[in-house]
């Protein structure tokens, strides 16, 4: 399977199997746009009636230039690496390497498109006591096998509002890296109201990465995240951001906004971000059930698609800024398993709540259903994990046609669930704005590199990221 695509001035095709990239010229792009499997080694006349703008022996020498690609397996590669069936197997146990720790189901913002229900999950405000995350910890411990590398990312609500409970989980962690030949990565989440000088110190020495929540310019931003007593939380948060940047030096971290159908010039809030010296910048879509007022609709898809190649406009030039959707490795991708498969949600990935249950990821959580166990009972549903793990690219139907199967690996099952009752059934609309991001980051890829008939291929084989 091949696409092809205009973006940023430019004609491009993805080799979808091989991972191979191709800029193209514009008789090249409109031959490769009306063939939909493997070419033979002389172009048909067929094809040629539908070009009526070039003469044959134009199309001739294009033909055999694409030919010899697709002999090097660069074009309408198949994929041979991947055994599907094996793919959709069930794994016997789980091996769990990431936690998403709520430490807190509470919130010192009241956020209007908050998932959480204003950060108590609909079950009620509560904080996680430290014990409670070292039975965590032991339980992540035993569940990671041989795994050795071990993320744990502190969320909420507001995890600083359970701040004691942070740092007596970062220190219990530590304290048995070494008898159990572990390396833990702590990641925080926060909307930044609690910041202060100690906390931002903190957090820089602890944390291998922060997620910083800020939804773009004031208006925007003061408009969704309100505090308990209606008031703005922008010019409380964005010095403490600043202030906690500018300390972090090479460290990880990214300002993470939501644009929802209220605000669908969120192009504005990307560059607004970046104006404010945050060089790393996420604003992801509102996502809900078709009753959500603030979720993205279909019909905002076109806004939204354009909004997309505005942005990436404007950061063709720009240096220093990484919008997170536009940055895709065409050099070395993830391993297969991670392509395949995505997130690992159920499976290598779980949430606990400050009860001690355990769910497939934050989204899933106060959902009865899908609850995998408890730290109490030491109990792991393999049944709904096995529903998770068995959540890919083959056992998606939409996926197996989708030319971008392989960079988004599946998508989301949670998106999938809130949208159409069933985690196997994509999210329509969120694929729509992925296939676009996608684009988008390709083309500015490209350009970057400085490609002409060349072709950067992905990597098909386990990198060792595990």
């Amino acid at each position: 399977m091949i696409h092809t695509f205009s973006a940023l001035g430019q004609y491009l095709v993805a080799d979808v199997n091989s991972g191979a990239v191709h800029v193209l010229d514009k008789m090249s792009y409109d031959l490769l746009s009306l063939l939909h499997e493997p070419m033979g080694e002389s172009c048909p006349d067929a094809i040629k009636e539908q070009l009526p703008q070039y003469n044959g022996q134009e199309l001739d020498e294009v033909w055999g230039e694409l030919h010899q690609l697709q002999e090097a397996g660069l074009l309408f590669s198949d994929d041979s690496y991947v055994d599907p069936e094996k793919a959709m197997e069930l794994p016997k146990q789980a091996v769990v390497k990431a936690l998403c720790l709520h430490v807190s189901h509470d919130c010192n913002l009241r956020c209007k498109y908050c998932f959480a229900s204003t950060g108590d999950f609909g079950t009620g405000r509560k904080i996680m006591s430290p014990e409670t995350a070292k039975k965590a910890i032991d339980w992540v411990i035993a569940k990671s096998g041989k795994r050795r590398n071990i993320e744990v990312d502190f969320f909420g609500g507001e995890p600083l509002m359970a701040l004691d409970t942070i740092k007596e989980t970062v220190a219990y962690a530590r304290s048995l890296e070494q008898k159990h030949d572990k390396v833990f990565r702590f990641t925080v989440t926060t909307n930044g109201m609690l910041l202060n000088d100690e906390t931002i110190d903190y957090i820089n020495r602890e944390m291998s990465n922060v997620v910083l929540s800020l939804d773009g310019r004031r208006e925007v931003n003061d408009n969704m995240r309100p505090t308990p007593s209606q008031k703005g939380s922008y010019d409380v948060i964005v010095p403490k951001f600043q202030k906690l940047v500018s300390q972090r030096g090479d460290k990880e971290y990214y300002v993470r906004g939501t644009f929802t159908r209220e605000n669908l010039d969120f192009a504005e809030d990307v560059l607004h971000l970046a104006s404010l010296g945050f060089k790393h910048v996420s604003v992801e879509p509102a996502s809900g059930p078709l009753d959500d007022p603030f979720a993205i609709k279909e019909e905002d898809l076109p806004k939204v698609e354009a909004e997309y190649e505005k942005l990436a406009q404007e950061l063709k030039d720009r240096k220093g800024v990484n919008f997170f959707h536009f940055h895709v490795d065409l050099a070395q991708g993830p391993c297969v398993i991670k392509r395949l498969r995505g997130c690992g949600a159920g499976c290598e990935y779980v949430a606990i709540t400050p009860d001690g249950e355990i769910y497939p990821c934050h989204q899933f959580v106060g959902k009865e259903d899908y609850l995998l166990g408890t730290l109490d009972n030491q109990q792991f549903h393999m049944e709904i994990s096995g529903l998770f793990a068995n959540q890919n690219i083959y056992t998606r139907p939409a996926c197996r046609e989708c030319w971008a199967r392989f960079y988004c690996s599946g998508g989301c099952s949670a998106s999938n669930l809130l949208v159409n009752g069933d985690i196997a059934k994509s999210n329509e609309v969120a694929c729509e704005m992925e296939r676009k991001r996608l684009e988008c980051a390709i083309a500015l890829k490209a350009i970057s590199a400085g490609m002409g008939q060349t072709a950067c291929e992905s990597c098909h084989s386990c990198d060792g990221c595990c």
